[in-house]
């Protein structure tokens, strides 16, 4: 996908390509700026090449304008997210409790885990659920 932005980019040439260019730019953002765990090296740098022929092609100036808008429409998309998991946490106070045991649970996990890979000899204890049919009595 990127490198068909980056060929409709060229085609269009500088004129026709700055009303489009805040479209071309959002997917380039997020994957610049994305921090999560299996991130390809590859996609990133082919981003920033593409971003880099962008640049040459409009304009500083009309990129960086571009880019700004982008940059402050996912910082506001951010925002909006982080007020609306504070707004259900006041509104849904049960489903908040669950989400945060959950993830109380995966982190207790992750870090036993980690200990596992740390310590190959050493085997943490795992949680055992104490539900009516784990009580129960089979013969």
């Amino acid at each position: 996908i990127f490198k068909f932005l980056g060929a409709i980019s060229v085609d269009l040439g500088q004129d026709r390509i700055k009303p489009y260019l805040p479209t071309i730019l959002t997917p380039l953002y997020r994957e610049l700026n994305s921090n999560y765990a299996e991130q390809d090296p590859t996609l990133k740098n082919l981003s920033q090449e593409i971003i880099e022929l962008l640049k040459k092609l409009v304009g500083l100036e009309a990129f960086s304008l571009a880019f700004s808008s982008v940059q402050k429409q996912a910082n506001q998309k951010r925002a909006m997210r982080k007020k609306q998991r504070a707004l259900q946490t006041v509104a849904n106070p049960d489903i908040a409790a669950r989400r945060k045991l959950k993830r109380h649970k995966n982190k207790a996990e992750t870090r036993k885990r980690k200990i596992e890979s740390l310590r190959p000899m050493y085997k943490a204890k795992r949680h055992r659920s104490h539900t009516l049919k784990d009580l129960a009595m089979v013969e």
